[in-house]
């Protein structure tokens, strides 16, 4: 494991989608999330998240260090009883570890700090996002709740969206008494016919040292994770996705030479004046006003 990263970083990502759902609002028919006020087109930062995990899940398949806490129906508590077989206590029935977490306690106080630090070391999404560890609570003792070094807000999209609801048929019928009465079936689907996305983060560097280990080489996998991280979701809702830049900007020290905002909007993406409808990336220019930047910000553009 390289060494644990020492300067703090900001971060832009701009991916697109074409005619596609980018996220899904459960609470509005699954159709693509949407700001009332504005129209403009939100995903959450979970979603992206769920994204990196499954990229990084995916290229490292359980390394050592490089699994993944967040999956897909596995319980968390079965991720938690790795940290307590690691610590001598072998049993799977959730009652008798908890006797033997209480026993641990009482000849052990460190025993928490020892779990969330197996938990750090084994996972890579814990050092990367953190979690909330609590699946032992009766026990009195827990793996802990760690804060990630690496935060990402909703991403927002540069112009107002157009939700399209488009009707589709499949020959395909359900069963024999409708196969008596109709040769098809109809169905629907929600698109976004072109979008263009702005998601923003942040790494801290003092949360990296003090709590997770967040090293160099989980920095540079974060960075392929974001770049890649449509290629190994492509689905029928989500088949023209990609990410079309990541925008990095490296500070100086741990605690920054500047607030993230002002690195913020020295990136500007704007539609060309000659296009009414944006429908391609090419659509868009995107400047980064590097006047804005402190010489001591490094800035990294990488697609």
């Amino acid at each position: 494991m390289s060494e644990v990263i020492k300067n703090r970083y900001e971060f832009v990502v701009l991916f697109d989608v074409e005619n596609g759902n980018p996220n899904g609002d459960p609470d509005a028919g699954n159709m693509p999330r949407v700001d009332p006020e504005s129209g403009l087109g939100l995903v959450t930062d979970v979603c992206l998240k769920r994204k990196i995990r499954n990229y990084v899940e995916t290229v490292k398949e359980d390394a050592q260090g490089y699994k993944i806490y967040i999956k897909e129906d596995i319980p968390l508590n079965r991720s938690d009883r790795e940290a307590c077989a690691d610590m001598g206590i072998t049993e799977t029935d959730d009652k008798k570890v908890t006797e033997e977490l209480k026993k641990l306690k009482k000849n052990d106080p460190g025993v928490d700090l020892k779990l969330k630090d197996y938990m750090c070391r084994n996972f890579y999404d814990i050092r990367t996002f953190g979690a909330v560890m609590t699946t032992f609570v009766k026990a009195s003792l827990n793996c802990g709740q760690v804060r990630g070094p690496v935060q990402i807000g909703f991403a927002r999209s540069i112009d107002p969206i157009i939700s399209q609801e488009v009707t589709i048929t499949r020959v395909a019928i359900t069963t024999e008494k409708d196969a008596e009465n109709k040769n098809t079936e109809m169905g629907r689907k929600t698109i976004v016919p072109y979008g263009l996305y702005r998601a923003e983060g942040y790494i801290s560097a003092n949360l990296a040292r003090k709590i997770t280990g967040f090293s160099e080489d989980d920095l540079e996998l974060l960075w392929e994770a974001i770049l890649n991280m449509f290629e190994v979701d492509h689905s029928a809702a989500r088949g023209n996705m990609a990410v079309r830049e990541l925008i990095v900007f490296k500070h100086s020290k741990e605690l920054g030479d500047c607030p993230a905002y002002k690195l913020f909007d020295a990136v500007e993406v704007k539609k060309n004046e000659d296009v009414e409808y944006p429908r391609k990336y090419q659509d868009y220019t995107v400047t980064v006003h590097e006047e804005q930047i402190p010489d001591s910000v490094e800035v990294r553009r990488m697609n």
